[in-house]
């Protein structure tokens, strides 16, 4: 492989690139004039039928890199009627749709071009029904082409392409042996380009083993992420949730539309519930969810029907939504190469974007990791002040007295409050107050500063649990009770065997429950579970979500421990349990006799305790 080169961004259009008049004249039809770096250097070296090695952040441009390319050559290379020219395997079926999305588009000038979008969540039929049709380029996730391959169902005698795009997502997903294997069932003289944001050994041995010596393009840019996104982190603290922290700063960031990332499946569609009843237009993207069901919600997003979504990294892959103006990140991710995949969702098409990570205390030796891969120092940030939402609840209440004069529908209403007036002699400023109050409901026009300050759930539009003035006490009440008073026992459903550390225990608790950990006792952690002291009070939905919260590879299943001594007035976590002898004894040693508890086995004491 010849030596990276640096690509600076080129002053050349795409005419100059000896694309096909079919594809010229689709790009004039939306609108492309001058090549991203990594188009301008991939598309030559396609187009003189080499391989490629393209290394490029995510949002650069990648697709056009090698549909434009494909397109002109398929005239000239198409063989027609035997199967597909050009294969391209992504790691997502988001981004599946969205490759072959853009070769439509692209081909629109190209007569009876046909190309097929094969994944896993969508029936064989469609599918098999296109390819006995025959079509012009596949674009699949490797399970669904390796499928079709076994049945024979694809063949790919008269494969001229293939590509690999977003290789590195493919390592990280697992798929690289799936890539490999069909690799070895391409025929031996197709033209290959692997694009991908980095560059691992592993991807570096695919290039080696399956490309011929391929012009390598490195697109050199300051940092790993694109400079037109604004990077900032909170630390999580202070007595406020990251959830009560999410709706500050939905109420007071303007923003457009937005990705909430959070770790798991089960955490997006709990954020996209609580969100959605503090009155955003949300939904969560996670891979339970059925395809179809996906497609509507990325349309949804796209035409301004959603505004926000909840994702895990796998369903956002390949999200291209020009709109996205934000992207947090609820659950800092476990791989710096994920968070650059997540914020390349926003700042795309040339726009500006906003991205945002909140930081637990005990992550920041992986945000640190993060800032040297992005070799970017991220930039603090300070939650909105009360003051500050309560500037934007304002301005957003004058807009809607603007909107409704401004619609001119007013007649009728003045007409009655004229008659209002005149029957009960009320001052006009007295009763626009009161109608007002009205309009505003129960929920408050502005917090105060005691409630946003301890982070109180009412600091969001809508109070979630809280719809009148007396639950809403009760529930500040209730939290401000938890953590202030004495502590009891709970048994939770991971100890030594499963790998725990009081560290895991206690960040997610802190993170989960919103507990500030000078507020977590003893920790005493056995072979199969353990048992941690917390504040008495805990409320009833925080204790109905630590029981789902994963810990070393298991759910916690907390539960009150009744006959657990009682805890120590200054009870220490991190210290042994009353186990010396298994904790001293060497790996592998500690379950010598027979019928000792297997790790990950359940006590013999039945759950319903």
């Amino acid at each position: 492989m010849s030596a990276p080169t640096e690509n600076e961004s080129p002053q050349v259009a795409f005419s100059d690139l000896a694309l096909s008049d079919a594809v010229m004249a689709a790009l004039a039809d939306v609108g492309y004039e001058t090549p991203s770096p990594i188009q301008a250097a991939t598309i030559p070296p396609l187009l003189d039928g080499k391989d490629v090695l393209g290394q490029a952040q995510t949002g650069t441009g990648k697709t056009a890199a090698f549909a434009l390319p494909i397109l002109s050559g398929l005239p000239d290379r198409g063989k027609g009627g035997k199967g597909p020219q050009a294969l391209v395997l992504t790691p997502t079926r988001e981004l599946t749709i969205q490759v072959a999305e853009a070769f439509q588009r692209y081909a629109s000038h190209i007569p009876g071009f046909h190309v097929l979008p094969i994944y896993g969540g969508q029936g064989y039929g469609p599918q098999l029904a296109a390819l006995k049709r025959g079509v012009n380029v596949v674009v699949g996730t490797p399970g669904r082409v390796m499928d079709h391959l076994k049945r024979g169902t694809l063949k790919l005698d008269a494969l001229d392409w293939m590509v690999l795009d977003e290789a590195d997502e493919m390592l990280r997903m697992g798929f690289i042996e799936d890539v490999e294997w069909i690799f070895e069932h391409t025929p031996p003289q197709r033209q290959v380009a692997l694009f991908s944001a980095t560059m691992p050994s592993a991807i570096r041995r695919i290039a080696k083993t399956h490309l011929r010596e391929p012009q390598e393009i490195t697109i050199q840019t300051k940092t790993t992420t694109a400079i037109n996104i604004r990077q900032r982190y909170w630390i999580v603290g202070g007595g406020t949730s990251k959830l009560d922290a999410l709706t500050r700063l939905l109420e007071a960031e303007p923003f457009d539309a937005m990705i909430v990332f959070a770790r798991t499946k089960k955490s997006t569609d709990e954020l996209a519930e609580r969100l959605s009843a503090r009155g955003y237009a949300c939904a969560a993207l996670n891979g339970d969810i059925v395809q179809a069901q996906r497609e509507r919600t990325v349309a949804k997003l796209k035409n301004g029907q959603l505004d926000i979504i909840v994702a895990t990294d796998v369903a956002a892959r390949g999200l291209d939504v020009e709109r996205i103006s934000h992207v947090i990140n609820f659950d800092i991710p476990h791989d710096t190469e994920a968070y650059v995949h997540r914020i390349g969702r926003t700042g795309r098409a040339g726009r500006e974007g906003d991205a945002i990570l909140f930081v637990t205390m005990r992550e920041k030796r992986l945000f640190k990791a993060i800032e040297r891969a992005t070799r970017q120092a991220i930039e603090p940030m300070d939650l909105p002040s009360i003051a500050e939402v309560n500037e934007q609840r304002v301005a957003r209440f004058k807009q809607r007295i603007s909107v409704a004069l401004a619609e001119g529908k007013l007649k009728p209403f003045r007409e009655l409050l004229d008659e209002y007036r005149a029957e009960h002699n009320v001052d006009p400023e007295e009763l626009a107050a009161a109608l007002a109050y009205l309009a505003q409901g129960d929920e408050p026009l502005m917090l105060s500063p005691g409630k946003a300050d301890r982070g109180d759930r009412s600091a969001g539009p809508r109070d979630m649990g809280a719809q009148t003035p007396k639950s809403a006490n009760k529930s500040k009440a209730r939290q401000q009770s938890f953590g202030d008073g004495d502590l009891e026992t709970f048994r939770i459903e991971v100890g030594r065997t499963h790998g725990v550390e009081p560290r895991n225990i206690v960040g997610a608790i802190a993170n989960e429950a919103g507990v500030d950990s000078a507020h977590i006792g003893r920790i005493d952690i056995r072979d199969d579970f353990s048992l941690v002291d917390l504040p008495k009070g805990m409320p009833e939905d925080i204790f109905a979500h630590l029981k789902t919260v994963w810990v070393a590879g298991r759910q916690l299943e907390i539960q009150r421990e009744d006959g657990a001594p009682p805890a120590p007035a200054a009870g220490r976590r991190g210290k042994p349990g009353p186990k010396p002898k298994s904790k001293s004894k060497k790996p592998g040693k500690a379950k010598a006799k027979p019928g000792k508890a297997k790790p990950g086995k359940k006590r013999a004491k039945p759950k319903s305790e």
